[in-house]
């Protein structure tokens, strides 16, 4: 079949391409309504022709090139369509997980100042709701049912008769979007992405992952999915709230992964873990399933092994390692993983995350809590030795939006003039060029003997049998902090015999020396989780927690 990559900027150029090549393919399958049995599809035809009728529309009330304009749409046909014709006339679309609560999402997507605002009632409400945060914005379209807040529809927008729009000429280095942060370790940050930096991560999908256009996907994260478009895939929504992947139901994912021959997946690590129980509860299989990504934090050897029990013997799961700044930076596979650096990892080596992808570099420097502002001012460290990692290439973003501190402590300036990113995370690069991951900076716990890292140490105390997650933090001064192990049990766990339990678990801290200085076991009886993904620990709120219980 012809090769559907294009080198043009506009990502929405991408879809155009593949329209007319797979015009009768179908581009995207989804429930007809949030928990709707009843599955609804567009062609890439009639996706090319909706992003058409949607892009003049648009244009003519006012979303032009330049505009930003906040997007809080959910996974649809429609949010496929609003997302490419944004593209398409030049605009910039501001991207927000809506489950980091009321406030912050105020806070920060009123300090944009978008011109325009599309999303569902709720959002609108929520808009509406905060009055003096959304002056900036001009023009309001609702997907869905409008109330008393004026504005268009998008089913009006949509009635104009098809005639093509032409994509919007985009350099590479002009803003495409904005997508928040999670605020995992701190306050949510706006990244700017040029488009690019998107046609180098349709690239990366393509060349190193092998996506390509004789394949049907999973996408359980919505921004994922959109990828799947331009390449030529049909990309099939499942029957879940993408906020919450931790409680998406097995069977239901499992369902569609059969009905619609999905060879390939996206999930997060919490969701494959609800998928791997119930694979061994029922016996369940997915043989048609050759290929799973995963991210979002790093995924444990023993929950990968327990996957792969439902795949076939030559399917893979790949863990590429990134951040909503820089993605995909390294990559590594199941097979690597279970067969060579599971060992490591158990054994307090940290987690491995593989070799840079091509155009990707990785160096690792001295911890720092400073700004850094050009490359020689960095401290850089050899192979094995534990320090921050700092990353620079194709999908390196290069500011946050109208965030000059931040920017200042999160970005290095190369001597020739490209961009290194501040990844916030630790780690170290063996001598065959992997990299292994350690935390992140933050919740490095600095204690009177020196520094412990979370993952190396974490690693010890979860391969315990009833030990479901692990948490590392530290309470007390800074330089002289308590190391203390916060301890999750696994599901149906009663917590009895909880003094043997810590004996053991002691008793495994002290037989290595990564561990040996933690003393202290608190349990703890479900983890807070990120909004994102529901994988990502917040041991900020944990060490408040933890603090708290030794003071009782």
């Amino acid at each position: 079949m012809e090769d559907t990559t294009v080198t043009t900027a506009n990502l929405s150029e991408h879809l155009t391409r593949v329209a007319r090549l797979l015009p009768e393919k179908k581009a995207v399958i989804c429930p007809a309504a949030p928990g709707s049995p009843r599955f609804v599809h567009w062609t890439f035809r009639q996706l090319e022709e909706e992003t058409d009728r949607l892009a003049h529309s648009f244009q003519r009330i006012g979303i032009t090139k330049g505009v930003k304009t906040i997007l809080m749409v959910r996974p649809s046909l429609e949010l496929f369509a609003v997302t490419f014709a944004l593209f398409r006339v030049g605009a910039i679309p501001v991207m927000i997980d809506p489950g980091m609560g009321r406030q912050k999402l105020v806070e920060n997507l009123s300090a944009i100042g978008a011109e325009a605002f599309i999303g569902i009632p709720l959002a609108h409400i929520l808009r509406v709701l905060s009055p003096g945060k959304f002056t900036t914005v001009k023009v309001k379209i609702t997907v869905g049912r409008r109330l008393f807040w004026g504005g268009y529809t998008l089913t009006a927008l949509r009635r104009d008769p098809w005639q093509p729009f032409p994509p919007v000429p985009a350099a590479p280095d002009a803003r495409a979007a904005i997508f928040f942060t999670t605020g995992s370790t701190g306050p949510p940050k706006g990244v700017v992405y040029e488009h690019g930096m998107f046609d180098a991560q349709v690239r990366y999908l393509s060349t190193h992952f092998g996506y390509g256009q004789d394949e049907v996907d999973l996408a359980t994260f919505p921004l994922f999915s959109l990828f799947d478009a331009v390449l030529g895939m049909t990309s099939v929504i499942p029957d879940m709230d993408p906020t919450r992947p931790a409680a998406a139901d097995p069977r239901k994912i499992v369902h569609a992964l059969e009905t619609y021959n999905c060879r390939s997946m996206y999930g997060s690590p919490a969701l494959l873990e609800n998928l791997a129980r119930y694979g061994a509860e029922t016996g369940k299989k997915l043989p048609g399933v050759k290929r799973i990504i995963t991210a979002g934090a790093p995924v444990r050897p023993d929950l990968m092994a327990a996957v792969h029990r439902l795949l076939p013997a030559d399917a893979r799961i790949h863990t590429p390692y990134g951040a909503t700044e820089v993605l995909p930076v390294s990559d590594i596979d199941s097979r690597e993983i279970l067969t060579e650096t599971r060992r490591i990892s158990e054994s307090g080596g940290g987690t491995c995350v593989g070799r840079p992808l091509t155009g990707m570099e990785v160096r690792i420097i001295a911890i720092t809590e400073e700004p850094l502002a050009k490359i020689g001012e960095v401290t850089k460290l050899p192979p094995g030795k534990i320090g921050e990692i700092i990353v620079k290439g194709p999908v390196t973003t290069k500011e946050y939006f109208q965030n000059p501190e931040a920017t200042r402590l999160a970005k290095i300036r190369d001597d020739d003039g490209g961009i290194w990113h501040r990844m916030g995370d630790l780690g170290y690069l063996d001598d065959r060029g992997r990299l292994w991951f350690c935390g992140r900076k933050a919740h490095r716990v600095e204690t009177a003997a020196g520094a412990l890292f979370t993952i190396p140490c974490e690693a010890l105390f979860n391969i315990h049998p009833r030990v479901r997650r692990s948490a590392l933090v530290g309470v007390g001064e800074p330089g002289s902090k308590r190391p203390v192990i916060i301890i999750e049990l696994k599901s149906g766990d009663s917590g009895q015999d909880k003094e043997r339990l810590t004996s053991e678990l002691l008793a495994i801290a002290r037989d290595h020396a990564v561990t040996r200085e933690i003393r202290t076991v608190l349990y703890h009886p479900g983890f807070p989780v990120d909004i994102r993904h529901n994988a990502k620990i917040f041991r900020e709120k944990l060490t408040v927690w933890a603090a708290a219980q030794l003071k009782q």
